[in-house]
């Protein structure tokens, strides 16, 4: 517990709602009121945002905001590699899931040659990608970038050049593609998920866990 180092961002670029971004001031407002040291006893960082995007015209319907987060990219996957370097083990903070993936990127930067593991406890398997998105939200996405996953066999749009551009550069960020392999990850209590998520999902054979498994199995 000594080495934590908690990364803080509160972003909300990658989701459709507005609020996600107020969660890690919400969270520490609760540690607050039951008298945790928590936030005061570990160093900590905070990463600027791109929320100023949510002002601004979106440029690609299918991958909404993705300049902002390949940004975003940057900026978490350079603070957690670091952190990881200097020996701290780091405790991300966000506000939407996209950061999820830049988290992952991170990892991948400070162990390039380590197999990483992934345990997605989500009811979504955020295994979208500009061309299968229903709603264009990049929240949607995280685990498809960690993958290095386009599914074409599913694909109901086709992005402009520049969102591919930009999509490539997410997945090939840090110059590791894939950042993970579909036997190192489990869902546990996924519940709700489009075809073509569930159609990466078979396959992909990757692992599920269900809530029902856990409460009867422990």
């Amino acid at each position: 517990m000594k080495n934590i180092k908690l990364i803080e961002v509160p972003s909300e670029i990658g989701a459709g709602t507005r609020g996600a971004s107020l969660g890690v001031e919400a969270v520490k407002v609760a540690a607050l009121d039951f008298m945790s040291n928590f936030f005061i006893h570990f160093p900590s960082e905070k990463v600027p945002t791109e929320n100023h995007l949510l002002y601004e015209p979106i440029e690609s319907p299918y991958a909404k905001r993705i300049k902002g987060l390949l940004t975003m990219y940057e900026r978490v996957g350079k603070a957690v590699s670091e952190t990881i370097k200097n020996n701290f083990f780091p405790v991300v903070l966000s506000g939407d899931h996209s950061i999820a993936g830049a988290t992952i990127s991170g990892i991948k930067m400070a162990k390039p040659k380590s197999k990483l593991g992934v345990i997605w406890i989500d009811a979504h398997a955020d295994l979208h990608t500009p061309y299968t998105t229903p709603s264009g939200n990049m929240h949607g996405m995280p685990m498809a970038i960690a993958l290095g996953q386009d599914n074409p066999d599913c694909a109901i749009h086709q992005p402009d050049q520049r969102t591919i551009d930009q999509w490539n550069k997410l997945k090939n960020f840090g110059k590791v593609c894939p950042k993970i392999q579909p036997e190192h990850v489990v869902f546990i209590s996924l519940r709700d998920f489009e075809k073509e998520e569930k159609y990466l999902l078979d396959q992909l054979d990757i692992k599920k866990i269900s809530t029902k498994e856990i409460r009867s199995k422990g």
